[in-house]
């Protein structure tokens, strides 16, 4: 589809769009009495580690690699989190292989310890009918406590998702937060010819469609209780428009068809509740944020300057917004209230911030910042009194996406010559690289806890 020419104001506008971000990161829950957890912080050198034995099998029909197999997904997706590492078996002095579950208290506890683990983890394997379940239970070693007895249920054939919810709930009973092993990212890519949305687990397998059609998309954005994805589509009347590609929870197609006539509809996001969504609309190359109540479809604007407005990121209590402006002459990040008010300038440094997007825990928001020529992700407190480069590299860093647990964040590089996606530890650590060879692959948007 061939995409009309755009004005000045708005061909600026798409590069302002066009660097979107968003960063987060981590603060512990604090333990209570009942439930204590173990404050511990990212990065593979200050990983705790955790022994998961092999599960005792009662699902029907058997299989003799079933247990072997899922703790090995289970150990893969630890590893992925970075915060518990699997330990070797073969370090094991306690039993490999794990008893039935009980509430009685353990007495094996030093022989872990001795063994190098921090945690331990036993569990069962049950069969419903079309379902798989595990029941398990995660102890601190040094304490001698359980951290936490849950049972995780999926259909049968998601056995590695199930698998992979389990290290994630291995990791909140351990931290107080989930890791993010079973979430799944979405991105723009034109792998296919067009730019299509694609969906991929957290990381980078499994990659599917998410869209299909000849119009060109941008700007993913996942609906909060993961059911759906909201996008940008340009119209054949050749404006653009929002739409959602659904899981089933929530109708497909068009986005409040008569919401704004005549305005240019370029990014949605929305609230952490889902009650609200904030949009960009663009009408005689001006563009405003608004916000949009999901159920009334009341419509209410945020901004009412001669300026560009873009970029809405909400606080994670949702009552605050992010949002870049050039109203001082430049790009740079604002903060305000969500119904417009309060509006404050939080970024100095640089002379081209762009795509500000609020962290999971609200202490930090992520930016762009354009540096000779390409750009780099920084951080800046809502505050606008600290700012810290986070991700810096000769070829340009955009787009980042944080992981609702705020340990990581994925964004777009153009560090090896197309553009792939990357994800990176919150304090600049383990890199590594999700996509390649498929064309180039923009704007990732990190989705929620599956629910």
């Amino acid at each position: 589809m061939k995409v009309p020419e755009l004005s000045l104001s708005s061909r600026l506008m798409i590069v302002l769009f066009t660097c979107a971000a968003v960063a987060a990161t981590f603060v512990p829950a604090m333990a209570s009495a009942q439930n204590p957890v173990v404050e511990i912080s990212p990065g593979r050198a200050k990983a705790f580690r955790v022994a998961v034995q092999r599960f005792r099998d009662r699902a029907q029909p058997t299989r003799a690699s079933r247990a072997d197999d899922l703790r090995a997904v289970i150990g893969d997706a630890l590893d992925f989190t970075g915060i518990l590492l699997p330990l070797d078996p073969a370090a094991y002095l306690g039993p490999d292989q794990s008893e039935a579950l009980s509430n009685r208290g353990r007495s094996d506890c030093p022989d872990w310890m001795q063994s190098g683990a921090d945690a331990l983890v036993e569990g069962e394997i049950r069969s419903g009918t079309g379902t798989l379940e595990i029941e398990f239970s995660v102890w601190d070693t040094a304490r001698c406590v359980r951290l936490a007895r849950k049972t995780v249920s999926r259909v049968s054939n998601e056995a590695i998702r199930l698998a992979r919810t389990v290290a994630d709930e291995i990791v909140a009973a351990f931290t107080g937060t989930p890791g993010c092993a079973a979430t799944e990212i979405a991105f723009v890519s034109n792998r296919s010819g067009t730019r299509e949305i694609y969906v991929m687990d957290s990381d980078g397998r499994h990659t599917r469609t998410a869209t299909r059609s000849d119009a060109v998309k941008s700007f993913p954005a996942w609906l909060p209780d993961a059911g759906g994805i909201l996008y940008t589509s340009y119209t054949k009347s050749g404006l653009t428009n929002l739409y959602v590609s659904s899981r089933g929870r929530v109708r497909a197609g068009r986005l409040f068809p008569s919401l704004l006539p005549g305005f240019a509809k370029f990014r949605g996001v929305f609230s952490p509740g889902g009650e609200s969504l904030a949009i960009v609309a663009s009408q005689q190359g001006l563009s405003d944020i608004f916000t949009v109540h999901r159920s009334t479809g009341k419509v209410r604007q945020l901004t009412k300057t001669p300026s560009i407005e873009v970029g809405p990121s909400w606080s994670p209590d949702g009552q605050k917004l992010a949002f870049v402006s050039d109203r001082s002459g430049s790009p740079q990040i604002y903060t305000m209230n969500r119904d417009g008010s309060d509006v404050k300038r939080i970024t100095f440094n640089g002379h081209y911030n762009t795509s500000p997007a609020w962290s999971p825990s609200g202490d930090w928001i992520a930016y762009e910042t354009r540096v000779e020529g390409q750009f780099d992700i920084w951080l800046v407190d809502p505050t606008g009194t600290t700012a810290l480069p986070l991700v810096t590299h000769r070829r340009s860093d955009e787009a980042p996406s944080w992981s609702p647990d705020g340990r990581k964040l994925a964004f777009s590089s153009t560090r090896r010559g197309s553009a792939d996606i990357y994800l990176i530890d919150r304090n600049g650590e383990n890199l590594q690289r999700l996509t390649r060879n498929q064309g180039d692959n923009l704007s990732p948007a990190w989705g929620p806890f599956p629910r």
